[in-house]
């Protein structure tokens, strides 16, 4: 679609509204005007308001949009950007719908995080009602998908309520997995092809833990969550494990830690010996993730292992003693269908994991199932799916604790992590609504150091790639100095003040 702006360069927030209403466009900018599918955008400051104004030609037809802001409210630069942006979506979203384009479940939401968006509603003193309300009819979203945002939303004000300002999760990636899985587009390696890569990325590992806890204790920062995720971290042997948690125990203090988790996703790596390690270091949760009960969908995607043994592992972590246990599912396989994506709901329930976490497919790019072209449920099988999820989650006694959306997600749907009371994951809740710094080591590692005084969040990345990642190990240490950096100055501004 050609886009045309006038008055503004949001290239970024106009591109995710055409990506989330129009997937099957792409953007186009040409110098001229041409025929064909097009969009007008403009923004234009009057004396009281900021509006935008949206012009679509598709189809034959012309469709106009428009969004408001009070200029008032645009106080600081930060928030003048935030609102320009929301008042731009607003008007393309207006003119998509006047085309005749079906109403998504999320509305004019195109964000990874829209219980963010909620949340405000809930700090201001709104009832549960009053803030359901207040949300839809700013963003147009589904009565569903509104108290979804409700749940999770007074789940993060409640974790908020209990965070100190130097309150801090590390995350650990081991990017290897015995296989890759054909859905699967992250920078894990297949052991198959890269052991002897292994014992290379652990020993640069050490480094960066090692760098990154002297910034830490010299920060005074507080570690309240460890969250070892990969790949699959327990492709690591039962020693390299031992070695690991003995290195974080040794350098970092953990007299505060609240929760201690590690992603045991593929049941082919668990053995009780790798386990009881685990529970030494103090470990109490663990994600066993099948993603479907299916054994013919395990074998479309890649998977080298059975419904029976994802309950086969579940009983040797059982037999470990006191995890938690997560279990993620994917609605949208290749293979899948809805009544097969029920018994696997039905199958999982009957195994009583404290958190179940439903994801939606995303398509993405690198994956095997889209270099393939796999044939993949349609977005209303996907919603049927999700559908069926929720109505048995809850009334299992399950409930909705964190969620966050994703690009080229099938349908344009959500992920969902659910729980049984007392058993919410702190890190999941405080990345996906970035409520503190999350401090990452490891291939493709992404640590997000977040503020809360209007000033920009900052991200330090590590190269993806275990051979990058060993090559460059020095140069990642070394930028870990910037995590010092980021808290000497909030430091500075607050002595200003």
């Amino acid at each position: 679609m050609k886009l045309y702006f006038y008055g503004h360069d949001y290239k970024y927030a106009v591109e995710q509204m055409l990506l989330t209403l129009f997937p099957q466009e792409r953007p186009e900018y040409p110098e001229e005007k041409t025929d064909g599918n097009s969009m007008d955008i403009s923004l234009r400051r009057g004396e009281k308001f900021t509006t935008a104004t949206c012009t679509l030609r598709i189809n034959g037809g012309t469709f106009h949009g428009r969004g408001a802001v009070q200029n008032k409210l645009l106080v600081t630069p930060l928030e003048t950007d935030r609102q320009c942006q929301h008042i731009i979506k607003d008007a393309i979203y207006r003119a998509a719908l006047s085309s005749g384009l079906h109403r998504p479940v999320w509305g004019s939401l195109t964000g990874v995080r829209p219980g963010k968006l909620m949340t405000p509603f809930l700090e201001s003193g709104l009832g549960d009602k009053e803030a359901m309300k207040a949300f839809m009819d700013e963003y147009d979203v589904s009565p569903e998908r509104a108290k979804l945002c409700l749940d999770t939303g007074k789940e993060t004000v409640k974790l908020e309520r209990e965070l100190g300002e130097k309150d801090v999760c590390l995350y650990i990636g081991i990017p290897f997995c015995p296989t890759r899985c054909a859905y699967c587009s992250f920078v894990s390696q297949s052991v198959e092809k890269s052991m002897k890569l292994i014992s290379p990325f652990f020993e640069a590992l050490k480094k960066e833990i090692i760098a990154v806890a002297e910034q830490v204790k010299a920060q005074g920062l507080r570690v309240i969550s460890i969250y070892m995720g990969g790949g699959t971290p327990t492709t690591l042997s039962a020693s390299q494990l031992d070695q690991l948690c003995t290195l974080l125990e040794e350098c970092f203090e953990l007299g505060d830690l609240k929760e201690y988790t590690v992603e045991a996703g593929r049941p082919d790596t668990i053995t009780g010996e790798k386990l009881q390690t685990l529970k030494k270091h103090g470990v109490g949760r663990l994600s066993v993730n099948p993603q479907t009960m299916s054994d013919k969908v395990l074998k479309t995607i890649g998977r080298r292992h059975s419904a029976a043994d994802v309950i086969s592992a579940l009983e040797i972590v059982r037999d470990a003693g006191d995890f938690a246990v997560n279990m993620d599912l994917i609605a949208g396989l290749p293979d899948d269908t809805v009544d097969s994506f029920r018994e696997t709901i039905d199958k999982v329930l009957t195994l009583k994991p404290e958190n179940i976490t439903v994801h939606t497919l995303s398509l993405k790019k690198g994956s095997r199932i889209m270099l393939e072209g796999s044939d993949i449920p349609q977005a209303a099988e996907v919603g049927k799916m999700l559908d069926i999820a929720t109505e048995k989650l809850r009334t299992a006694g399950y409930e909705p604790y964190y969620l966050y959306r994703q690009k080229f997600m099938s349908g344009g749907f959500e992920n969902v992590g659910w729980t049984k009371k007392g058993y919410e994951n702190i890190y999941n809740i405080c990345i996906m609504e970035e409520l503190c710094s999350i401090i990452a080591m490891g291939g493709g590692g992404s640590t997000k150091l977040i503020r809360h005084d209007g000033d920009r969040n900052i991200r330090l990345t590590a190269p993806k790639y275990p051979q990058e990642y060993i090559a460059n190990i020095d140069k990642t240490c070394a930028d870990k100095v910037k995590i010092s950096d980021f808290y000497t100055d909030i430091q500075n501004k607050k002595e200003l003040k």
